[in-house]
C-alpha cells in the first residue's frame, strides 16, 4: 500500500507535465516562442519560473545539509539572502532594464546581449563557449540530490530514475519549449511550496516543536569546529565568513547566471515585473529559508559525516517520515530537480544554436532548421547530463558534485559585472568585460586543479566563486575607465531603448517595441 501511494504520486505528477508539454506545441512554432514564450509570460508563470529555476535538488539535499550541518540555525541565513538579493534585488535592478534592452537589441540569450551590446561577436562566442563549459556540470549535479532520496524511499534502481526523470523532461522542454517549462514550473513550485512545509512541521514535531529542537541544537557541541557552547543554535553561527561567502555565491551569483536572467527576457509588461518580484521574493523566502532552516536542525540526528557524506543528513532527518510524506518529498525533489533541468536544457540548447552554430558554422539557418537544431541539442544535454550522473554514482567520482559550485561560481563571476554595468553605464568598455570574461573562468578553473595555490579561505569554490563576483564589480569599471570606450552613435542607438516615448496604459508601460 505504501509503495503505491508512492508510485501514484509518481504516475499522476509524470502525466501532468507531459500533458502540459504537448499542450503547449502551439508556442513554439518559432524560435521566439521557443525560447521566449514571444515576450508575453505574466508575472506568476515567470516568478516561479525563476524560483524553481533557482532552487533545486542540490539546495534541497546538498546545499542544505552541508551548511546545515557546518552552520546550525545560522545556515538560515542563506535562504534569507536568496530571497532579498537574489531575488527581490535582482528583480529591482535587473529586471524592467533588462527586458527592454533585450527586446530593443532583439537579443534572445545572454551571449547576443553582450554581442550587440558590446559590439562584438568575439564576445558571443566567448559567451557560449563559457555557458557551454560549466553548464554541462551544473546539469549533471542536479541528480546527484536523487540518489539517497529513491534509496530510502524506492527499491528502485538510481540508474532507472534519473533516466525516467531525464526522458520526461526531455519530451515537455521539446515539445512545448519555454511556455511548457514555464506552466511546468508553476506547479511544481507550488508542490515545493507545500512540501517543504509539511516537512518542516513533520520534521520539527519529531523533535518535541520548535522550542525543543532548538534547546536540543544548542546542547549540541563539537570541539573540532568550536569550543562555545550553543554555537550551532546562535544568531551567526561557528563559522560567519564563510556563512557569508555561502551568501553571496548563492545569492548575488544569480544575477550573472544566463538561465535565470532569460527569465526577464520573456516577461510580458511593466506591472508583471513589479508583481514578478513580490512573488519570487516569496516563493524564495518559504523555500530556500525552508531548506536551510531544516537543514539547520541535522546535527539533532544520527549522522556519519565522515564517512557517508553531508548528503546523507536531510535523507536521515526525512527517514522517519510517514510513507505519505516521503512520497511528497520525493515529488518534491523531483519537481525542484526537473524544474531546473528544463531551464538549463533550454539555456543551453538556444546559446549553442543561436550564438554559435548560426552564422559561425552555418551561414544560412532558417527558423525550422534552428528548431529542430535546438531540440537535437536539448536531446544530447540531457543525455551527457544522464551520462556523467551515473558515472558519478556507479564510480563514486566525486568530482562531478564539486563541479555544481565551480560552474556558478565561474557562470556568475564571467557575467554578473558585464552584464549589469552593460545595463546601465554607457562607459563599460569591450576589454573590460573580456577581463571579467577570463579572470572569473580561470580562477575557477584553477581552483579545481590547483586548489592548494590558493589561500586558505579561497580553497573552497563558494568562497573562491564569491570572490569572482566581488573582482569583477572592481574590475569592470576600473578597466573601463582606463580603456577605449565605445562609439558614441552605437552608444546612443543602444541607450535609447530608455528614453523611448510610448503611449500605453500604465499597467502596460514597457508598451510594445513598434509602439
Amino acid at each position: 500500500m505504501d509503495l503505491f501511494i508512492k508510485i501514484g504520486m509518481l504516475v499522476v505528477f509524470f502525466g501532468m507535465t507531459i500533458g502540459i508539454g504537448l499542450y503547449c506545441r502551439k508556442h513554439a512554432t518559432d524560435v521566439n516562442g521557443f525560447v521566449l514564450g514571444g515576450r508575453s509570460v505574466g508575472p506568476w508563470l515567470t516568478a516561479f519560473a525563476y524560483g524553481t529555476s533557482y532552487f533545486s535538488a542540490v539546495v534541497f539535499v546538498g546545499y542544505a545539509g552541508q551548511f546545515g550541518w557546518k552552520y546550525g540555525i545560522a545556515a538560515t541565513w542563506a535562504g534569507i539572502g536568496n530571497a532579498l538579493i537574489g531575488s527581490l534585488m535582482a528583480w529591482a535592478f535587473l529586471g524592467r532594464r533588462t527586458r527592454v534592452m533585450t527586446q530593443h537589441l532583439d537579443s534572445a540569450t545572454m551571449p547576443q546581449f553582450f554581442e550587440r551590446r558590446f559590439k562584438s561577436p568575439a564576445l558571443k562566442i566567448a559567451a557560449s563557449a563559457i555557458i557551454f563549459i560549466f553548464l554541462i556540470p551544473y546539469t549533471a549535479s542536479l541528480y546527484n540530490g536523487l540518489s539517497r532520496l529513491f534509496g530510502m524511499a524506492f527499491d528502485i534502481d538510481y540508474s532507472v530514475c534519473v533516466i525516467a526523470m531525464a526522458i520526461l523532461t526531455g519530451i515537455y522542454v521539446i515539445a512545448g519549449g519555454y511556455m511548457a517549462t514555464a506552466i511546468n514550473d508553476f506547479i511544481q513550485g507550488i508542490i515545493m511550496i507545500v512540501g517543504i512545509v509539511a516537512v518542516i512541521a513533520a520534521v520539527l514535531n519529531s523533535q518535541g516543536g520548535f522550542m525543543e529542537a532548538l534547546n536540543k541544537l544548542g546542547q549540541v557541541s563539537d570541539p573540532a569546529v568550536s569550543e562555545t557552547p550553543g554555537i550551532f543554535a546562535s544568531f551567526f553561527g561557528p563559522d560567519p565568513l564563510n556563512l557569508l561567502g555561502v551568501v553571496l555565491l548563492t545569492s548575488l551569483g544569480t544575477w550573472g547566471l544566463p538561465q535565470m536572467m532569460q527569465k526577464f527576457y520573456a516577461i510580458k509588461s511593466e506591472q508583471a515585473i513589479n508583481k514578478g518580484m513580490i512573488i519570487s521574493t516569496i516563493f524564495a523566502a518559504i523555500v530556500a529559508g525552508g531548506c536551510y532552516f531544516l537543514g539547520g536542525f541535522g546535527r539533532l540526528f544520527e549522522v556519519d559525516v565522515a564517512t557517508q557524506g553531508f548528503d546523507a543528513v536531510i535523507p536521515t532527518m526525512l527517514s522517519g517520515l510517514s510513507p505519505f510524506l516521503i512520497a511528497v518529498v520525493v515529488v518534491l525533489v523531483l519537481s525542484a530537480s526537473m524544474s531546473t533541468l528544463s531551464s538549463l536544457v533550454l539555456t543551453s540548447a538556444s546559446t549553442l544554436t543561436l550564438d554559435f552554430i548560426k552564422g559561425t558554422i552555418v551561414k544560412d539557418m532558417d527558423e525550422k532548421k534552428q528548431l529542430k537544431v535546438m531540440r537535437g541539442l536539448i536531446v544530447v544535454f540531457i543525455a551527457v547530463s544522464v551520462v556523467l550522473a551515473i558515472i558519478q554514482y556507479k564510480s563514486n567520482v566525486t568530482f562531478i558534485a564539486q563541479l555544481m559550485g565551480i560552474s556558478w561560481g565561474a557562470l556568475a563571476g564571467a557575467f554578473l559585472a558585464p552584464f549589469l554595468y552593460g545595463l546601465y553605464w554607457k562607459r563599460t568598455s569591450r576589454i573590460a568585460v573580456w577581463t571579467s570574461f577570463i579572470f572569473s573562468s580561470v580562477v575557477m578553473l584553477a581552483n579545481m586543479l590547483v586548489k592548494s595555490a590558493f589561500p586558505p579561505i579561497l580553497q573552497s569554490p563558494i568562497n573562491a566563486g564569491a570572490f569572482c563576483m566581488i573582482a569583477g564589480l572592481v574590475m569592470v569599471p576600473v578597466i573601463s575607465l582606463i580603456t577605449p570606450k565605445l562609439p558614441q552613435d552605437h552608444l546612443a542607438q543602444v541607450f535609447s531603448c530608455y528614453d523611448r516615448k510610448v503611449t500605453v496604459t500604465v499597467k502596460d508601460s514597457i508598451g510594445d517595441q513598434n509602439t
